[in-house]
């Protein structure tokens, strides 16, 4: 491609991210909007037929999230998510060391199997309920939630679209994320967790004041459709089995999801607002349209360039090419987010085939520098975003200092734990 294209492309993929971020109209708008002026100058160039665009999208990560997202969608109806908060709290018995490491607990283990924005959905308006009774400020506890949902999120294939996205575009299965990226995510939890407790140690008094109006909380009453959540958990295990299984039978993960979604409208018999009231358009056409201007700047030979002048960078070295990416990722996470930080790098390591570098361990490098450096700043990922946006209309709010102070810490260190994993796993095979 000459550099009219290159340039062309460039422009049109600059002026789509600053129109994203400009806040001038909704990201998923802005994203459409870059989009089909990638397709009209592509076409008008040469370089990216509209075919091309129809091809870039992966409709197998689409149909994963939305088949997830109208499961979960119902699950979070019936009262699913609340019970399990309450629990959590009642557990702790008002001892809000406790209290801190079981709702960090809750949220990272549902992450890891549900998109984590849903997670945050339901369990910060229970957390600020939580922390009213016991007269105890509620930020700590949900920025903690933010960072434990990332991280719970990095863990599966399953957590978050990032981690869908380059399961997908590598061929990754859902096995495959949980011997790799789940052993990362246990120990950066474990860290984590330790740093923000010692921070956030002047809650960490023996008990709480109204111990006894926590206990009092009946978490059975947030069960608003018993019958119907046994049903939909029964499903929800059955994706999961088959996620484990999906290679043997032949399905990708969007159909897995799908089967869960059929099967949920079969048994449970939603009407079509219920079914589809969980899924979040917004994202998908965001998604799908980022896929599209990536694609175009790819077709332009734009990323083939970057790839060239990293592996360069690089040295050659596999090791350095996947720290490298693992760092820009994170990085790139605070100020993009995490889903175009995605869509970008990994159009870059597609870019790498057939340069003799090993992509496997650079996948994994990806997933892991996106999905832990999101931690960052209130940018770094959708669900950071939807938390500061629940926790403002309930005067609850996350102050962006505090997330500063601590959520860098915890991305550099999480980073620092992913870098030892990615060098041991290249050492010895295991990560290629």
């Amino acid at each position: 491609m000459g550099w009219p294209v290159l340039a062309s492309a460039l422009a049109i993929f600059a002026a789509s991210y600053a129109l994203i971020f400009s806040g001038y109209v909704h990201r998923a708008l802005a994203a459409l909007v870059g989009a089909v002026t990638m397709i009209v100058a592509g076409s008008a160039l040469g370089f990216y037929p509209y075919h091309a665009a129809v091809a870039s999208i992966d409709m197998d990560t689409l149909w994963l999230l939305f088949g997830m997202m109208a499961i979960v969608g119902l699950l979070r109806e019936t009262g699913f998510f609340q019970y399990i908060a309450i629990r959590a709290a009642k557990i702790a018995r008002g001892n809000l060391t406790i209290l801190f490491l079981s709702l960090g607990a809750a949220t990272a283990i549902a992450s890891m199997f549900l998109d984590n924005v849903t997670t945050l959905l339901t369990v910060v308006p229970v957390t600020i309920s939580v922390t009213e009774v016991l007269g105890i400020p509620a930020g700590p506890l949900l920025l903690m939630e933010a960072m434990a949902s990332n991280i719970g999120g990095t863990a599966t294939l399953i957590g978050d679209p990032p981690n869908i996205l380059i399961g997908s575009a590598a061929g990754l299965s859902f096995n495959a994320f949980l011997t790799h990226t789940l052993p990362v995510a246990l120990v950066v939890f474990a860290a984590a967790m330790a740093f923000l407790l010692a921070r956030f140690r002047r809650l960490a008094t023996p008990h709480a004041a109204d111990v006894e109006a926590v206990m009092a909380m009946d978490e059975r009453r947030a069960l608003t459709h018993p019958q119907a959540m046994g049903k939909l958990v029964a499903v929800l295990g059955l994706v999961f089995a088959l996620f484990a299984s999906h290679s043997a039978l032949g399905l990708t993960p969007g159909v897995v999801a799908l089967v869960g979604a059929a099967l949920c409208a079969l048994i449970v018999r939603p009407n079509v607002e219920a079914f589809l009231h969980g899924v979040e358009w917004d994202l998908l056409i965001f998604l799908a349209s980022l896929l599209v201007l990536t694609g175009g700047l790819e077709a332009s030979g734009a990323l083939a360039v970057v790839g060239r002048w990293t592996v360069s960078l690089a040295g050659g070295s596999t090791l350095l090419l996947a720290l490298i990416l693992l760092w820009v990722g994170a990085g790139l996470s605070w100020v993009l987010s995490a889903i175009p930080t995605t869509v970008t790098l990994a159009a870059v390591v597609r870019g790498l085939a057939g340069t003799g570098i090993p992509l496997t361990p650079l996948w994994w490098a990806l997933a892991l520098g996106i999905g832990l450096g999101a931690n960052g700043t209130p940018l770094g990922s959708a669900a950071n975003m939807v938390l500061i946006s629940i926790a403002d209309r309930t005067h609850q709010g996350v102050k962006a200092r505090a997330w500063f102070r601590d959520g860098i810490p915890v991305a550099l260190l999480s980073c620092l734990i992913a870098s030892a994993f990615l060098w041991l796993g290249i050492a010895t095979g295991w990560f290629l």
